[in-house]
């Protein structure tokens, strides 16, 4: 009977499985552990698709693919896991189960902002940790922490490159893992062993993510908000006029409903120039079309990435220049902030450097690395006070009171986690 239910709450007919993904999972990890691999596997789509991230094999902005995860009828256990339409053991029709959305984030540690960004629309995220190297990896450490802080609750740890070590090496591998997690809220997450490179084990990865992230309840009735983690020009070079369409913004909704033809506004909007002042002024679009994966869409609510097609100008949104903006109804959307008081809570230790340094007061004139919802920003303290610090923004942020900011500070040449604050009115 406990089979049944669970079928039955994530199955749903093929003829009913919504075209938009229901689910965000990140891909996250330190540099060259396998992540777009990986995601190459489970969706035939190669994510790195900018040109210095063929030429130096690293993942530099968020990449993005749908995956329908399906399962067998006739087969049992992990065998029965598979994103094909027939089953390759007993060539029987396989049922959808769930469309996923994956976010793939930069492991580098110049990077880290990126994966910040891209970590606030995750509902489940995947760690992969490579078999052949010790963990924890500078970089494993430091997204395991930040995961905590944004309060993610399901993850998934993915042995993966173990056709690359003895069993022997694997277990000692295992050990540091488990070892790793001891002590933090993911102790009890499950350790999938896999070779992305061999397909080998993604059965048992599939059903791991069916039994172990949940699709989250979500609110379509609130206004919509939308958080931009990519903004580009798709027009290629030579089009004429009358063929160009409008600038592309990419991202996740993270609550209400947003239909073709609709007004919206973008905050904090385009940085400008009047009256021999620097301001920043909200956008006026409309919406042309909607996209998920492969999928024109009509509407779009919470969840699974997406493409917005707006009536913009290209030149605006090219090359991210809108990323970290947030997108709703005109009117509607949370306010902006050029300066922000935080409410902090700081790290005992920093993480993502080899050397285990205590994390030392916050000064005044020091700058931040501060990230909330998608954006990524500096802040420069200008007050500081008992659990609290006053920062002024180089790029202002839209953001609600009380939500949850990630602060990095710059050691050695490189920003690193030290901890997070919340958003106060004053």
């Amino acid at each position: 009977m406990a089979r049944k239910k669970k079928d039955e709450l994530h199955q749903e007919p093929e003829h009913e499985l919504n075209p938009q993904p229901v689910l965000n999972i990140g891909m996250v990890g330190h540099v060259d552990h396998g992540k777009t691999t990986l995601l190459e596997r489970l969706s035939g789509k190669w994510t790195d698709t900018h040109s210095e991230e063929l030429k130096r094999g690293i993942t530099i902005r968020l990449g993005y693919a749908n995956v329908t995860f399906r399962k067998c009828p006739k087969c049992d256990g992990a065998k029965a896991y598979t994103i094909k339409e027939e089953c390759l053991l007993c060539k029987s029709k396989t049922n959808p189960l769930r469309k996923a959305s994956f976010v793939d984030a930069p492991g580098h540690e110049s990077l880290m902002a990126t994966m910040l960004a891209g970590a606030t629309i995750m509902d489940g995220a995947l760690l992969i940790v490579a078999a052949n190297e010790e963990c924890p990896q500078p970089q494993t450490r430091e997204h395991l922490v930040a995961l905590q802080i944004i309060g993610l609750k399901h993850i998934i740890v993915v042995q993966n490159k173990i056709d690359l070590v003895s069993e022997e090496q694997s277990l000692k591998n295992h050990e540091q893992i488990k070892n790793f997690l001891k002590g933090t809220q993911y102790e009890n997450a499950p350790i999938i062993p896999i070779s992305a490179q061999h397909r080998v084990g993604l059965d048992f990865l599939m059903q791991a993510i069916d039994e172990n992230i949940p699709t989250p309840a979500r609110d379509s009735g609130k206004d919509p908000i939308m958080l931009v983690a990519r903004s580009f020009d798709i027009n290629k070079p030579g089009i004429t006029p009358e063929k160009m369409v409008g600038g592309v913004l990419g991202g996740s909704i993270k609550q209400g409903t947003l239909k073709v033809n609709d007004l919206i506004e973008i905050k904090p909007g385009r940085n400008v120039v009047e009256k021999n002042q620097q301001m920043w002024k909200p956008l006026a679009t409309s919406i042309i079309g909607l996209n998920s994966g492969s999928e024109e869409l009509e509407s779009v609510g919470p969840s699974g990435s997406i493409g917005l097609l707006t009536s913009l100008d290209p030149s605006v949104v090219k090359s991210d220049q809108l990323t970290g903006s947030v997108v709703g109804l005109p009117g509607k959307l949370p306010p902006v902030w050029n300066e922000l008081v935080l409410e902090i809570h700081l790290l005992q230790r920093v993480v993502g450097t080899k050397d285990e340094l205590n994390v030392e007061p916050i000064k005044l004139a020091e700058p931040l690395m501060l990230n909330v919802n998608s954006a990524a920003t500096v802040g420069v303290v200008i007050e500081l006070k008992k659990n609290k610090i006053k920062c002024r923004l180089k790029l202002p942020v839209c953001a609600d009171a009380g939500s949850r900011v990630t602060i990095s500070r710059r050691i050695g040449n490189r920003f690193r986690l030290i901890g997070y604050g919340e958003i106060r009115e004053k």
